[in-house]
């Protein structure tokens, strides 16, 4: 249900545009508050306004929010291709398929993680939003390979606190565009949301922490093939490392990749395999390590490159 707001403009605001003043006044962005004035959710001192005019202090705002969008549920359907790597009473492990999501969320009516697992008769850990029972940590939809999905209640907080304590070993595999100089090192730089606004993330000042260590494997012509071990678990963050230093992924077109080398190696979405996960496992306190294999699309593209070296 829509939610109806009203009060003056406070005298700190003087001057401000419209849509500026409603971003601060009720912390959602500008183009929110642009959506809102144009859709004539907006009263200023009882008539439509339009999102550049200027607002006094006093001035009487009227303005309709409307309702929280609602998480989208889970769909239980067994997905094609998702493999169970390992499975006890606490954990199971799975090797991600490409365009599948970790779990629902808004805008993605795509397959799930979670909807797999349901589909296919497995219990999953209660803990957390009901959309992401049993999610721990995430993978990109077109990023394939190792994730652990918490079975127990137990597991689920065990888990949790070691991936916020970076106590799992998260390693992955990226085909990146050129060399990379040095063929080994750190990159330790503070991400954030893209400041164009479009769904990229970026190397930001004032970021997140974020940390990605790298070690060069095999060197092609046009590409080399990284191992990562990732200290912080950022969105996109490999993605956007590599592109900062100019050698993005294969086939990451969102951050700055070739299309004419993605399309020579047949590759569709960026070239990255979460290869294995270790961490000490919730009941036994074992160190455990699961490895995954890598998907046809990306062993295809490392065969055209051999073949071309």
């Amino acid at each position: 249900m829509a939610e109806q707001r009203s009060l003056p403009v406070p005298e700190g605001l003087e001057g401000e545009r419209l849509d500026a003043a409603l971003s601060r006044l009720f912390g959602f962005s500008r183009t929110r508050a642009a959506e809102l004035i144009v859709a004539g959710d907006v009263l200023v001192d009882g008539s439509l306004a339009a999102k550049s005019d200027r607002v006094h202090g006093g001035a009487w705002l009227e303005v309709t929010l409307p309702p929280p969008p609602v998480a989208p549920m889970p769909v239980a359907e067994p997905i094609p291709g998702m493999k169970i790597v390992y499975e006890d009473d606490d954990i199971v492990v799975v090797n991600k398929p490409i365009g599948v999501a970790a779990h629902p969320t808004t805008g993605w009516t795509g397959q799930t993680v979670i909807g797999g697992l349901l589909g296919t008769g497995h219990r999953v850990s209660t803990s957390g939003a009901a959309e992401r029972q049993g999610i721990v940590h995430r993978l990109d939809a077109n990023t394939t390979g190792a994730m652990v999905v918490a079975k127990s209640e137990h597991a689920y907080s065990h888990l949790k606190r070691a991936f916020k304590e970076r106590t799992v070993e998260k390693h992955y595999h990226a085909l990146v565009q050129g060399h990379p100089d040095p063929s080994r090192g750190t990159v330790d730089a503070p991400i954030d949301r893209h400041p164009s606004g479009d769904g990229r993330w970026a190397v930001v000042a004032g970021g997140k922490d974020s940390i990605t260590h790298y070690d060069t494997i095999e060197a092609f012509r046009a590409a080399s093939l990284l191992d990562v071990k990732l200290e912080t678990g950022r969105t996109h963050q490999i993605r956007v490392h590599m592109s900062a230093l100019h050698h993005p992924c294969v086939g990451d077109l969102m951050y700055g990749a070739d299309p004419t080398l993605s399309a020579r190696l047949g590759i569709t979405r960026q070239w990255l395999h979460a290869v294995s996960l270790a961490f000490e496992h919730p009941s036994t306190g074992e160190w455990v390590t699961f490895t995954t294999e890598y998907p046809e699309d990306l062993s295809h593209a490392l065969k055209v490159l051999g073949g071309e070296s």
